[in-house]
């Protein structure tokens, strides 16, 4: 089970309090220590390189390939994952030169420290006239087989043609 912050605090303060005014109840750090340890996930980063290839999709009725259009993903992930990627792209282009946004899912099929699994990414991304913001998510619940209960954002930087990752998540402790 896993609680906000907030509750952990008032778990916290609550056990405390509950000991303080207990006579003769003894102070327990260990058990205190334990609730912090079971709802405080611990962040990990996974950083890498991936390959990717976009192929545009056929233009149909809901395409025109010049303000919207479609395109497959197919990516190798190399680093601290190790695995593929499978996705869709949306696209929107704006009339203005360097403005447009896509939106994309991707199923990533690999290996990370020691697990081996599944989970889908969301991408959000915007560009006006040249700026960009992206973001993407681990979609919540998506994780199987080692990658259960998985959680985070995902970082693409790109420089010249190197694409790189930096993976933040959080995962349950392993069974």
């Amino acid at each position: 089970m896993r609680y906000s912050n907030a509750v952990v605090v008032y778990i916290l303060v609550a056990g405390l309090h509950d000991a303080a005014l207990t006579p003769g109840a003894p102070s327990d750090p260990e058990r205190i220590s334990h609730v912090s340890q079971q709802t405080e996930p611990v962040v990990t980063r996974a950083r890498g390189t991936f390959e990717v290839q976009i192929t545009p999709m056929a233009t149909d009725a809901y395409t025109d390939a010049t303000t919207l259009g479609r395109m497959t993903i197919d990516k190798q992930y190399s680093g601290d994952l190790v695995g593929t990627g499978k996705g869709q792209m949306l696209t929107g282009m704006g009339t203005v030169k360097g403005s447009g946004a896509y939106a994309a899912i991707e199923r990533v099929t690999g290996t990370m420290a020691g697990r081996h699994g599944s989970f889908v990414l969301q991408h959000a991304g915007v560009m006006t006239r040249g700026a960009q913001s992206l973001v993407i998510t681990i979609v919540p619940d998506s994780g199987t087989e080692g990658f259960v209960g998985i959680s985070g954002t995902c970082t693409i930087i790109i420089e010249g043609k190197q694409h790189s990752y930096d993976l933040e998540y959080t995962l349950p402790a392993a069974p």
